[in-house]
């Protein structure tokens, strides 16, 4: 496959999951911030700290406050990782590639695409953020499910997983990592309705919330959260079950005849530390330190594979 491709397929999985990812978090973020007393002033700022945009934030808006915070992440076209942004990033990608993937999903990126034109916060006023961000859920679910049923499983298929699972892993540990810190200080809150309902947002922000309670009930502890969304092998967005996806899809692609390095990487380093480790190991050793490593991995593991498959020259 020539890298030109590998790169584009790449970044296209990684954009739409990631635009997928901020979805999630606005919409869990604006409905928690209904059901509980924010625990700050800016209830929005900490959104800003998962996704490591503190800085460019404050370059162009004065206040975290609830306006600025989802301008900044679903509109703002001067950020490159907005929702917007990153629809028009990946529709530019699979633009090229429309004799790779299947007509199906060009049409519903395209339609997505299209969709985001129009959006301002004036529409997202007058259709209120469930149906604004139901729709927008809908339409990154169509895409995923088209992309599982009507793509065959060659390279093409291998580099979108990759670019999907390794965002995947390393916005759990991020949310993860900025989120544990967040809701600790408040001691006295810890075990009653107000943690509860905040760690149950974590959970939504993963898409988590469900499979939790068919696992564990409804009794929430941090202990548990952690396990699910980083250690847990059979749920679909912990960390664990997305390094095991995105070995297997290295494996695939260094299978055909390149390197082994870049899936060295990943078996050795990022998939060993979630399959070895577990939640209280993580905590009572440092969480902090552990998703640092979490997403330190998921760094290496781009970089690897820029050089291996997808740098030109």
């Amino acid at each position: 496959m020539l890298r030109r491709i590998a790169d584009q397929l790449y970044w296209a999985a990684r954009y739409l999951e990631r635009a997928q990812w901020r979805a999630r978090l606005v919409d869990v973020n604006y409905h928690l911030n209904l059901e509980v007393p924010p625990r700050a002033a800016d209830p929005w700022e900490p959104l800003l700290g998962i996704t490591g945009e503190r800085e460019p934030f404050a370059q162009r808006y004065a206040h975290a406050d609830e306006a600025s915070v989802v301008d900044f992440f679903t509109f703002d076209r001067s950020n490159s990782s907005s929702i917007r942004s990153c629809v028009e990033a990946a529709r530019t990608n699979l633009s090229a590639l429309r004799n790779i993937i299947s007509s199906e999903m060009w049409l519903q990126m395209n339609e997505l695409y299209l969709d985001s034109r129009g959006w301002s916060p004036k529409l997202l006023a007058s259709e209120g953020f469930s149906t604004f961000f139901t729709d927008l859920r809908n339409h990154f679910y169509s895409i995923t499910g088209i992309i599982r049923s009507t793509m065959p499983r060659d390279l093409s298929y291998d580099f979108l997983e990759i670019g999907t699972m390794l965002e995947r892993a390393d916005n759990v540990a991020r949310l993860l990592d900025v989120k544990y810190h967040y809701l600790l200080p408040r001691l006295e809150d810890i075990g009653g309705p107000s943690d509860g309902r905040q760690w149950a947002a974590v959970l939504r922000s993963a898409s988590a919330l469900e499979a939790f309670r068919k696992l564990y009930g409804y009794s929430i502890s941090v202990d548990r959260v952690v396990e699910i969304l980083l250690f847990d092998p059979n749920f679909p967005r912990s960390a664990r079950f997305s390094a095991e996806r995105l070995a297997s899809a290295i494996e695939r692609v260094a299978a055909q005849g390149a390197s082994h390095i870049a899936h060295q990487l990943v078996s050795d380093s990022l998939l060993a530390l979630l399959r070895t480790g577990s939640a209280s190991q993580a905590i009572s050793e440092g969480l902090h330190e552990f998703l640092l490593k979490v997403e330190q991995e998921c760094s290496n593991i781009s970089n690897s594979l820029y050089s291996e498959y997808m740098a030109l020259g």
